[in-house]
């Protein structure tokens, strides 16, 4: 093969080349139905046919465009090669109809029955053609032959593509990735890449999460107190209070927030790739650090003081004073005018209501109103928001628990708590979006052999692409009302932008197929093959995905991941507070009861067991479960690593102090923890005691120690 040429070889079994050429003798080759994994597309399109021959694309194919917007899809294209291939780099674009031996792109606002984002995709051994009557819908045929041009591993001064035919269009209207920068900042940088690469899947709404407990991250002109106050807060744990700012003489904060401005360009180029951005405004509940900036909004008397560190769900509640709905108005009238969205997201979910329950003033206000429970507060405090956006020309959105004690008709649920609130919102006549956890929480786990930070609860690459995002219990008028499905990127355990990354990809090319490609088009092996090539694009444009990895422990040695946790509980892997800057140590742990087991260890020649051991801190608010957490009285005051044999609550074999592990803010190797002579193979259980809770001591390795 000439070194400077790309050819389709995959696609040889399927097209007769030959076919193409003058032969008396030939027999006419007719169009076949392409086989999609050759093509390399993803998400696949609606309808592919193949044809005879092949187009070659070199640097100096002209880049033809007509119809108004059309230009800029041109220019994007040349833009996407270009950056990927450079060799192919294409000259500036000219205005003109399709032309022999050119890339054309068409907007034609008669083009019946592609949809508002549909295009059709021609290929001829002439040339391309690319038609739509959206620039939307032409765009996403840019991209899908950009997939087609770089499909192939080799570089070259050109590529031959397939001649073929695509007519396409997006199964729902909702194709959307929420991402929470309220918990841990993302540079505008970051989201405006981000945003590109979802273009590049043909995803098209950004559910922008801007505040919650944990930080407010929007500038409001109005309320600056709460980007200067709500969106800085001291990390958890020992380490970063010992990171003294020197110009406050405090322990460093962290944080950040988007300007108006900086809004506003993220918004304007998210519109150039077809990207609708959502905001989310939290409301009633997830309102701490706007209370701590303005404490006039909270229901208690107490209010809390700084912005709180942990995760969890706070108790934290707006209160229903009409002041207070003046300053939410104020705050989304300032939201609306950065965000043209025809969607405004109120948040509305883990609303604990116990602050009003206990509340004589809220307790009034109620009986006032004539509202019967705290349930009901909360559907009056929504659909008397959803009425100020309403009169703004926008649809209020919030997570199900919007449903409860009734809903305004032209409100949209998201369903987070499994399918049921989209079930129920659908059979009510309500738009929908699901977006439930687990099947679509990009948190978890990728593989099971995992060892990074998330939910230590494994949600696959085959399980995003199995979710069925239209629940067989509803009927097809109901079906109507689903716009679409959406994953989650809640951030807790994603501190860089790297982890986001990570945890996104390529868990994102599943989701596209899903909410894109008809359900016949829906097929895990045939996704699998068209994977590859997707996976070598996400390497050039330095996406960082998670690989799918097994766990295979040592017969000596064993880090936290490769342990059995002992009981139920919230399991997760987490990073550890320390240092400051640089790679940490990650634990997998229990929080709720921190033990570790390996089973079936043969202590036959073992002296003893060496441990490497970290401290955590306990930064969740996990309610009333916190009180039952057990703990395990310390013999002296540093407290012990204990180890049993067989059963975790028998006799203790053989234990060691935490003293030099206590002062010691990052992984500390214990001195070897001698046994007693000890015959055959038995279950090791490791358990610290401690007097609090926090911090929550963690193995980070053991090693058996022979004679």
């Amino acid at each position: 093969m000439n070194k400077n040429h790309v050819s389709y070889l995959a696609l040889g079994a399927l097209i007769a080349l030959t076919g193409a050429c003058d032969s008396r003798d030939a027999v006419p080759a007719k169009p076949v139905q392409l086989d999609a994994p050759h093509l390399g597309l993803i998400p696949t399109p609606s309808h592919s046919n193949g044809a005879v021959g092949t187009f070659r694309v070199a640097a100096t194919t002209a880049v033809l465009f007509s119809g108004a917007g059309a230009a800029d899809v041109a220019r994007y294209f040349i833009e996407l090669i270009k950056d990927q291939r450079p060799d192919l780099a294409f000259r500036t674009p000219k205005e003109g109809a399709p032309a022999s031996g050119s890339i054309a792109f068409v907007l034609a606002a008669d083009e019946k029955g592609q949809g508002a984002e549909g295009y059709s995709l021609a290929v001829t051994p002439k040339g391309v053609t690319i038609t739509a009557r959206t620039p939307a819908g032409l765009f996403y045929g840019a991209v899908t032959l950009w997939q087609l041009i770089t499909a192939d591993a080799m570089q070259g001064l050109s590529v031959d593509i397939p001649a073929l035919r695509i007519v396409d269009a997006p199964r729902f209207s909702w194709r959307g990735v929420m991402l929470d920068s309220a918990r841990h900042f993302q540079s505008p940088e970051y989201i405006k890449q981000f945003i590109d690469w979802m273009a590049l899947h043909k995803l098209n709404v950004l559910h922008w999460h801007l505040v919650d407990d944990q930080a407010w991250r929007l500038e409001i002109k109005k309320y600056p107190r709460l980007t200067s106050i709500g969106a800085w807060r001291v990390p958890s744990g020992q380490a970063p209070l010992t990171d003294i700012d020197p110009a406050t003489g405090k322990p460093r904060q962290y944080g950040g927030f988007y300007t108006q401005d900086q809004v506003r360009d993220i918004v304007a180029h998210a519109a150039k790739r077809h990207i609708n951005v959502v905001p989310e405004i939290e409301m009633p509940g997830h309102a701490t650090a706007a209370v701590v900036a303005y404490p006039e909004l909270g229901v208690t008397n107490k209010p809390p003081k700084a912005v709180p560190e942990e995760w969890g769900i706070f108790p934290t509640l707006f209160n229903i004073d009409d002041s207070t709905f003046t300053f939410l108005e104020n705050v989304l009238a300032e939201t609306i005018e950065l965000f043209p969205s025809e969607y405004i997201h109120v948040g509305g979910d883990e609303a604990l209501k116990d602050e009003w329950h206990a509340s004589p003033k809220i307790q009034a206000r109620m009986k006032e109103l004539g509202i019967k429970d705290e349930h009901a507060l909360q559907s009056y405090f929504i659909q008397r928001v959803g009425k100020f956006i309403d009169s703004k020309g926008r649809k209020l959105i919030g997570w199900d628990e919007i449903l409860e004690g009734g809903l305004a008709a032209n409100a949209t649920v998201m369903s987070w708590r499994g399918i049921d609130g989209a079930i129920a919102a659908a059979k009510a006549g309500h738009d929908t979006v699901l977006s439930p956890a687990p099947d679509l929480y990009f948190d978890h786990w990728q593989s099971p052999g995992d060892t990074s930070p998330g939910r230590s609860n494994t949600l696959s690459l085959k399980d995003v692409y199995l979710f069925d995002p239209l629940p067989k219990s509803l009927l097809p008028e109901q079906r109507k009302h689903v716009l679409g499905l959406q994953a989650n990127l809640w951030a807790e355990m994603m501190r860089s932008e790297a982890r986001v990354t990570y945890m996104a990809y390529p868990r994102i090319a599943a989701l596209a197929e899903v909410a894109w490609s008809p359900p016949e088009r829906i097929n895990w092996e045939n996704f699998e093959k068209r994977l590859e090539p997707q996976l070598r694009r996400y390497a050039s444009l330095g996406i960082r995905y998670a690989r799918e990895t097994q766990v295979v422990p040592g017969p000596r040695r064993r880090v936290s991941h490769d342990l059995e946790q002992c009981g139920g509980g919230y399991l997760l892997s987490l990073e550890d507070d320390a240092p400051i800057q640089g790679e940490r140590a990650v634990f997998l742990v229990n929080i709720t009861d921190p033990c570790w087991i390996w089973r079936g260890a043969d202590l036959s020649q073992v002296k003893s067991i060496g441990a490497t051991v970290g401290q955590i801190p306990f930064n969740f608010q996990i309610g009333k479960d916190a009180a039952k957490i057990p703990l395990h009285k310390p013999a002296t005051k540093y407290g012990e690593l204990e180890i049993r044999l067989d059963d975790c609550a028998g006799k203790v074999v053989a234990s060691t102090s935490l003293e030099p592990a206590v002062s010691n803010l990052g992984l500390t190797r214990l001195p070897p923890i001698d046994l007693p002579s000890i015959e055959g193979q038995h279950d090791i259980c490791l358990r610290f005691t401690r007097a609090r809770i926090d911090p929550i001591w963690a193995i980070g390795s053991l090693e058996l120690i022979g004679f």
